[in-house]
This record gives structure tokens, C-alpha cells and sequence, in this order.
């Protein structure tokens, strides 16, 4: 095994802790949770909505995708975090689905969760590969 190689994506939005926004080790990527925030202005209120937020979530992991020279056709794997799981599970799914052809989904695990980092409802994570 490779030594990990950490990535700070400058395109990406600026990390609300402390930690890389993606670890890369034996061709395998693995991208810290985005949240709905803006990669141009950190300071900006997050979008209104579960559908809004998780199209943001979905715009920032494209980024850190891109920065790494992936795509999501390269993600193998999901993680995907709700604070309002019971309200906002299929609203989510319709903006999520929207971003991945119908016959290429990656697995995929939702959980429901009672809090975020910046009162986000909703955050994602993705393992890529090479």
C-alpha cells in the first residue's frame, strides 16, 4: 500500500473543519462530506431546502471531483446524511438520482442523523477509484 495523499481542491468550498477535501491512497479517493455551501463565499447563507442543499452538495463533490481529475461516473460508493430523514429522504433522492444516469448508480448508504456542521440538512461523502 501507497503512502495517502491528501488534496486541498482550490475550486472547492473552503472546509468547514479540520481535514482534507480528499484522501487518495492505492488509485482509491476518498471525498470528505460536503456541505450546501458556497465554494465562493463562505460566509454566504446555505440554500432554502432540502432540494437546493442537496443540489449544492451535489455541485461541491463535483468540484473536488474535477479537481482530482474524476467524475461521478469514477464513484463507487455514497454516504449520505439527513437531519430531517422522514421529510426530506425522496425530495433528496429526485436532485440526487437526477446526477447519475438511471443504469450507473454507485451503492449507497442514507442515514438520519440529528444535527450538521453549519445546520446543513443535508451532507454527503463519496469513495471514488482511478
Amino acid at each position: 500500500m501507497t503512502a495517502p495523499v491528501f488534496h486541498m481542491i482550490e475550486a472547492a468550498p473552503t472546509p468547514v473543519g479540520p481535514f482534507s477535501h480528499a484522501t487518495e491512497v492505492d488509485g482509491w479517493v476518498f471525498l470528505t462530506g460536503q456541505m450546501p455551501t458556497d465554494p465562493n463565499n463562505a460566509d454566504a447563507t446555505l440554500p432554502a431546502g432540502i432540494e437546493a442543499q442537496t443540489r449544492r452538495v451535489m455541485d461541491n463533490l463535483i468540484l473536488v471531483l474535477e479537481g482530482m481529475s474524476l467524475g461521478l461516473g469514477d464513484v463507487a460508493s455514497v454516504r449520505i446524511f439527513l437531519t430531517e430523514f422522514k421529510r426530506d429522504f425522496y425530495p433528496m433522492n429526485d436532485v440526487y438520482t437526477s446526477y447519475f444516469p438511471k443504469n450507473k448508480l454507485p451503492s449507497r448508504t442514507c442515514i438520519g442523523v440529528t444535527a450538521l456542521a453549519v445546520d446543513a440538512l443535508v451532507e454527503i461523502d463519496v469513495i471514488a477509484r482511478r
